[in-house]
């Protein structure tokens, strides 16, 4: 008795589907405002959302001479910062799959959805 009810409990664990989304951006608080709107969306249609999870900043640098030819010791340097969030909706139906396709988030963030 206790083989098959873990036998349907791990069916039932394998089917369940699930909408991973990663969000990125240059800005923080543009990142966090998009996050905020696709997490309301998922709630409006009852749909069980984990997240958002902050992943780790990405930090490009640069180092550039100041000066064309001389002074080869005096450098600038630049970064570029790459905020990323990661939101799970468990079980997503069809009316919270196309809501999220209809929404419409500022310029600069960037998503990558993925079907698990």
């Amino acid at each position: 008795m206790a083989t098959e009810t873990t036998k349907k409990d791990l069916k039932a664990s394998s089917e369940i589907n699930k909408l991973r989304i990663r969000v990125r951006a240059y800005e923080s608080k543009i990142l966090d405002a998009s996050v905020k709107q696709i997490i309301d969306t998922a709630l409006r249609f009852d749909a069980k959302v984990v997240g958002p999870i902050p992943l780790p900043t990405e930090i490009k640098k640069y180092t550039v001479n100041r000066s064309t030819f001389v002074y080869k010791d005096a450098r600038e340097q630049f970064e570029m910062r790459t905020h990323k969030r990661v939101i799970d909706i468990l079980n997503p139906g069809p009316k919270v799959v196309e809501a999220l396709t209809n929404l419409s988030l500022p310029s600069g963030v960037n998503i990558d959805v993925k079907m698990m």
